[in-house]
């Protein structure tokens, strides 16, 4: 044994010792910028030259920064960075063993005049551009309505979709963060930039992602870097003053009003925004084909908020401050089927009323400090305060057959039972209720790190905290009357008034060590431990039948049965281990991380009193393998293992019946859940046709996953809810998209494709306690398309655009929930620079439903929207327009979803067809040449940046 630990101590000794000796190599780095507007300039080419022939020993590319890094032995060189339309910059250089890095700083380049008077259009800018991981999209390639926020452009985008929460996703990944000239812009909250910042300050926008911090410092992957949208602004814009007013009042009662102001130096930046709306933050629906999105419920939002950033050579910050109020007026209509046995099913109608109003405040930052080049400090306070306003008014009825009559007829019935044998009634429920909220959040995260040396040894502490008070008020009245009892239990009240105050604290440090065992190897040991306390008091009180909900609880009677108490206390230690190997094109990221896990409840409920312990060990693997065939093709493969806890609440043995029509009662058998995630990613570019193609496919399957048996009472229409574990959940989901220039690139293809299978499991409701009788197992097989053909001009974009969107299910327990749907558009859209710096903007489409049971949902829909606009002042300063929203008022708002459990068919309200009158005004102050011209790219066509069309 002592053999074996000695020869194994050699052999590492051996292999660091050869490492080192290899290891010679020093670092050029540097930062290629613009020089007129101090933009960073991309793909930029860096050589280093031989002094005695000018031969080139090695180079590299500037990354989406501007930056670069290249290893080389020291001595004496030429640096020659260059880029087409600049003049190139050579300079000498020279290194040595004792002082083998060298970074030269900052390097302007200057545009070179002669050969822009010699250029030639024969070529637009190319939609899209690919290098390693990262899409690069021009925004001059998409025209949208002049006075569009950010979200018309990136519904154009290809493979971007915006889904019915505002949710965005590019290439099926969700974008979580928007940031500017690669600094964070409102934090977490895309929808910001999203509905407030106006198109024609924007440049490009870059989708790839971002490394946490603690990846970034270390330099060994986490798992849990995020996907972002990358803005950059237009050249000359990022060096002085702009801002726009955009002010627009309509049809329905329906107004709109925006402001934003932009100080921009260097690299510093200072953003305002406000808004106040009715509309549902409804940007111009531009084309695209598919069924609108169309947000639910009338919603009027007022926002307003700070965003800064600023950064110097050791030192920069960022942050934000965000005041949002939010009154969503929003009612529904409900037809449900729940599936209890082959033979039966539980049919349920609802109308529902909600008026929601909430209040947030949000401030936030992001600082980070190098005192030298071997040291970083990392801090990020946030404070968040919410306060939370909903009233609900919903009626339901609940059958046991089918009642075939919709749901306005069953609600506008005077006596129901003159529609539906009484017999076939089960119960209806009238209930109002008052819920009010108050929650305070403080978060930090600090990060320090130490380098130990230049090959990668370092270390890193990271400490987090976060800290939640919450008190929620809740005053509800339910009257239910029961078809199928005897008289004297056929009608309950319920009158309650409940209290629930909760306290939070976390704490979580963790320490990790990184250290090269051989050239471009590393070895990564982390230790984390983590701590939570949480505390909640829930009491509830019996109100007297002539009680309303008015905020007066003097004469509530404690229910001692149902008011709970709970202490929770969690501990976490988290063991690491991981390898990364990095080449030249390869980078290979293998980990596993063991987890003991200790959990304390103490629970009291009516005469129940338990303190249980939990103890639970952990096992997650990870892997991420990215090799890159050239700058603008690369393939990502990531694995990643993840366990989760149940509830401690719900491994408890005892019954809630707050709501008796939806009893819960936990069970102490559940076990973890382990989900297995793997990802591979292509995508392949050539700039010289302006081609590409990516790809997306993600399988994931769930092994343990936390299921709801459910048993039914035919007699009542309630249930008894127990959490079981159940197996066979999975899914693939795949995407392929491409992007063709035709014919001197004013013809372009867009196509997107997606499939995604799911077996779905899980228990259904069922008439007693059965073992695998009761499940049900949901096949489904979704596939679209979507194709845009585009020609465009100077002065003139048309697109012709379709989809088809096709979902085949199976369900193995009840023939009723088997569909196989279909929903197809097809239209075109246009924009068109007409003389008199006037525009038009128009987009119609026909969208259609086939192969639903219900006959409703079987449309045809013809949506056509319009807009024309009118420039004028100097430098088109001001636009005047009109917008025209559904004209044709065809637009509905009618979804189904289905699971392995149930069907649902909803309705809600919306803003449908109106008309809107806008005024814009952009002041712009620019310090750069560009800016004091007039600003590119404002109020149409017209010269560009080094980073705008390129048309040589």
């Amino acid at each position: 044994m002592k053999k074996w630990v000695m020869g194994l101590l050699l052999m590492l000794a051996g292999v660091s010792a050869f490492a080192q000796g290899n290891s010679r190599l020093g670092k050029i780095s540097g930062t290629v910028i613009d020089g007129d507007d101090k933009s960073p300039v991309m793909e930029a080419t860096v050589q280093v030259l031989s002094l005695s022939d000018s031969t080139m020993i090695t180079g590299q590319s500037t990354d989406l920064n501007g930056r670069f890094s290249i290893s080389v032995r020291p001595g004496k060189y030429a640096l020659k960075i260059s880029f087409i339309g600049y003049t190139s910059d050579v300079r000498g250089i020279s290194t040595t063993k004792a002082k083998p890095n060298l970074n030269i700083g900052t390097v302007e380049l200057y545009m070179d005049a002669f050969m822009l008077e010699a250029a030639t259009v024969v070529a637009e800018a190319p939609e899209v551009t690919a290098k390693d991981d990262t899409l690069v999209y021009n925004s001059s390639a998409y025209r949208v309505p002049e006075g569009s926020a950010l979200e018309e452009l990136v519904k154009k985008l290809p493979g971007a979709e915006v889904d019915d929460e505002g949710k965005i996703t590019i290439n099926g990944k969700e974008i979580t963060k928007i940031m500017i000239d690669g600094k964070e812009f409102f934090a977490d909250d895309p929808n910001i930039a999203m509905k407030n910042l106006p198109v024609n300050i924007i440049d490009k926008i870059r989708a790839y992602e971002k490394q946490s911090d603690m990846a970034r410092v270390t330099g060994i992957e986490d798992g849990e870097e995020e996907t972002v949208l990358d803005l950059s602004v237009k050249p000359g814009m990022n060096h002085g003053f702009f801002g726009n007013v955009d002010g627009a009042y309509g049809t329905e009662k329906r107004y709109s009003g925006k402001l934003l102001a932009n100080y921009f130096r260097d690299k510093n930046q200072f953003t305002v925004i406000g808004s106040a709306n009715n509309v549902n933050d409804n940007s111009f629906p531009g084309g695209g084909g598919g069924f609108r999105r169309q947000e639910n419920g009338l919603t009027a939002v007022k926002m307003a908020g700070a965003n800064f950033a600023t950064e110097k050579e050791k030192f920069k910050s960022e942050g934000s401050v965000n005041f949002n109020y939010k009154d969503a007026d929003m009612m529904s209509k409900q037809s449900a089927e729940t599936f209890v046995s082959t033979e039966t099913s539980s049919f349920q109608n609802a109308m529902n009323h909600s008026r929601n109003k909430t209040t947030n405040l949000t401030a936030d930052a992001f600082m980070e400090w190098k005192p030298d080049t071997m040291t970083t400090f990392i801090f990020r306070p946030r404070i968040r305060y919410g306060k939370n306003d909903n009233t609900t008014l919903q009626d339901s009825y609940t059958f046991n057959q089918d009642p075939v009559y919709s749901t306005d007829e069953l609600f506008n019935a005077e006596d129901l039972t003159s529609l539906v044998p009484e017999d076939q009634i089960v119960n209806t429920v009238m209930r109002n209720s008052l819920k009010k909220s108050d929650d305070l959040t403080l978060t930090g995260m600090m990060i320090f790190n130490r380098r130990l040396n230049n090959k990668g040894r370092n270390i890193t502490f990271r400490g987090r905290y976060n800290y939640t008070n919450s008190s929620s008020e809740q005053f509800s009245l339910s009257e239910t009357e029961y078809f199928q009892q005897s008289p004297e239990e056929r009608m309950e009240i319920l009158n309650r008034y409940i209290t629930t105050p909760t306290k939070r604290s976390e704490y979580n440090a963790r320490l990790t060590y990184s250290e090269p065992i051989f050239k471009g190897g590393f070895l990564q040991f982390s230790y984390n431990f983590q701590y939570s306390r949480s505390t909640t008091d829930n009491t509830t009180f019996d109100m007297p039948n002539d009680w309303t909900i008015d905020g007066s609880t003097a004469d509530g009677t404690l229910n001692s049965d149902l008011s709970k108490s709970a202490v929770y206390n969690y501990y976490n230690h988290q063991a690491e281990l991981s390898f990364r190997w990095i080449r030249e094109k390869m980078n290979f990221n293998v980990g596993v991380s063991f987890q003991p896990q200790r959990s304390t409840l103490s629970y009291t409920q009516g005469d129940y009193q338990v303190d249980t312990v939990r103890n639970v060990f952990n096992f997650t693997p990870t892997l991420d393998f990215r090799y890159r065939f050239s700058k603008t093709s690369q393939l990502r493969i990531r694995y990643r293992g993840r366990t989760s806890q149940p509830d401690m609440l719900d491994l408890l043995p005892i019954s809630d019946n707050t709501d008796p029509l939806n009893v819960t009662v936990g069970n102490p058998g559940l076990k973890p859940t382990f989900t297995n995630s793997l990802r591979m990613e292509y995508n392949l570019f050539k700039p010289e046709t302006q081609r590409g193609m990516f790809s997306f496919f993600n399988f994931q399957n769930t092994m343990n996953n936390i299921s709801n048996r459910r048993i039914y009472n035919e007699q009542t229409g309630g249930y008894i809810t127990t959490p079981e574990n159940i197996n066979g959940n999975w899914s693939l989901f795949g995407v392929v998209g491409g992007n063709i220039a035709l014919k001197n690139k004013k013809y372009t293809i867009n196509t997107f494709t997606r499939a995604n299978y799911q077996n779905m499991v899980s228990y259904i409701s069922s008439n007693a306690v059965t073992t695998d009788a009761d499940k049900n197992t949901t096949k489904r097989l979704s596939m679209g398309e979507r194709l845009r053909g585009t020609y465009r001009n100077d002065w003139w974009e048309i697109s012709l655009n379709g989809s088809l969107d096709y979902t085949h299910s199976r369900n193995s327990y009840q023939e009723s929930g088997n569909m196989d749907t279909y929903q197809f558009s097809y239209g075109a859209s246009t924009n068109v620079r007409l003389p008199w710096n006037m525009t038009l903007s128009t987009d119609i489409s026909q969208n259609s439903r086939r192969g639903y049971s219900d006959d409703s949902m079987n449309r045809d829909e013809l949506i056509w929207n319009a807009q024309i606009a009118q420039d004028f002042l100097k430098g088109n300063a001001a636009t005047v327009s009109i917008q025209f929203y559904d004209i044709l008022k065809n637009q509905s708002n009618i979804s189904r979803t289905i699971s392995a459990a149930m069907r649902q068919d909803t309705e809600y309200n919306a803003i449908y067809s109106y008309c809107m009158v806008h005024f814009i005004y952009r002041l712009n102050l620019f310090g750069g040449k560009q800016g004091r011209s007039g600003g590119p790219g404002f109020g149409g066509p017209g010269p560009r940046g080094p980073h705008g069309p390129r048309r040589f």
